[in-house]
């Protein structure tokens, strides 16, 4: 029982630091793709396209080998759960585009809270005080070191808005999904990649055009853009399947406040990497921030072990009467024979 709890425990940890890294090397090396001091590929959509192309790639082949074992999910919830991330990734792309960087960190900041109303909503969860005052201390810390200008227009507010719905009811949804079919992450993710993957292809390149004027065609494909879009699409793997695995282990709330870990690696390894400038304000900034999801991770562990000792509580704590109708009921109760299943 000691080595299983070991062992889940190194597998979280595992889980978790193959998404930090895999996330924060994924921005590094699309910024670098992207940016005009870059290689100047300014299509996000259509690189997302790519990424679950890979991905539903590396599916396919875990399945044909024998890896990944396939279970049954209903096509339409596969096609629902895939218009919802795609509106996720569109939303986002837009909210960045029509609004300021500041609003646009206040609206993913924002998930926290939408994910825990949802969740409440959806699945009648409740969360601790602890767990709350953790959620909002996050917040803060992440908001003082990210959010500096803050303007805003009626069209990304509706964009930010479609994207802040829709990606909290995606990662919701990637936790349900995969305990209402008893579907292991990977495998969910094989399903619903190759769908994402053919949209985003194929009306990525006309998102792409309406947010930055250029079409994909006119693109000159350097060897050093297409090193980096492939590294980018490898990296993407890794960060899809640990999204997936850390929600299936943990929950969106969990996933949404230590994910934020990413946006204090981004801002140090920018400074250290990319000559970005890093203020008293990102690092006060950012101390509160892992303070609040130091706080976050003992709150959750201590409403876990309060839950247990419940249960085990409730377990036990069997009333004298109960008791009596137990025996009673075991000693009117005919003995079976348990191979041939008949009453002795």
């Amino acid at each position: 029982m000691e080595d299983e709890k070991k062992h889940s425990a190194v597998s979280d940890v595992g889980a978790w630091a193959m998404n930090v890294i895999s996330s924060v090397g994924i921005i590094m090396a699309n910024k670098q793709l992207m940016s005009h001091s870059g290689y100047g590929f300014s299509f996000a959509t259509t690189l997302t396209g790519f990424h679950f192309t890979v991905t539903a790639l590396v599916g396919l082949i875990s399945k044909a080998t024998g890896y990944s074992a396939s279970k049954h999910v209903p096509l339409w919830e596969l096609f629902w759960f895939s218009i919802v991330a795609n509106m996720s990734i569109t939303g986002m792309n837009l909210s960045l585009m029509l609004n300021s960087v500041g609003f646009y960190q206040i609206s993913k900041l924002s998930m926290i809270p939408v994910v825990c109303v949802m969740e409440w909503i959806l699945h009648n969860k409740h969360y601790s005080r602890e767990v709350k005052i953790s959620v909002v201390v996050v917040v803060i810390g992440v908001g003082v070191c990210t959010v500096t200008d803050v303007k805003v227009n009626a069209k990304g507010f509706v964009c930010a808005c479609v994207a802040v719905l829709c990606t909290s009811l995606q990662q919701i949804s990637i936790g349900s999904l995969q305990k209402k079919y008893a579907i292991g992450s990977f495998e969910l993710l094989s399903k619903t990649a190759p769908i994402q993957a053919l949209s985003l292809v194929l009306l990525g390149p006309f998102v792409d055009y309406y947010l930055s004027g250029m079409f994909i065609g006119s693109y000159k494909l350097s060897l050093g853009a297409t090193l980096f879009i492939l590294l980018s699409c490898s990296l993407a793997v890794f960060c899809n399947v640990s999204q997936y695995l850390c929600i299936g282990r943990f929950s969106a709330v969990s996933f949404q406040v230590l994910g934020h870990m990413k946006t204090v690696c981004v801002l140090t390894l920018g400074w250290l990497l990319f000559d970005s400038e890093l203020t008293l304000k990102n690092i006060m900034g950012m101390i509160i921030a892992v303070v609040g999801m130091i706080i976050y991770s003992w709150a959750v562990e201590a409403e876990k072990q309060a839950n247990a000792k419940v249960a085990a509580h409730t377990k036990n704590s069997l009333t004298e009467e109960e008791i009596k109708l137990l025996k009673e009921g075991v000693e009117k109760a005919p003995v079976k024979d348990m191979e041939l299943g008949e009453s002795k």
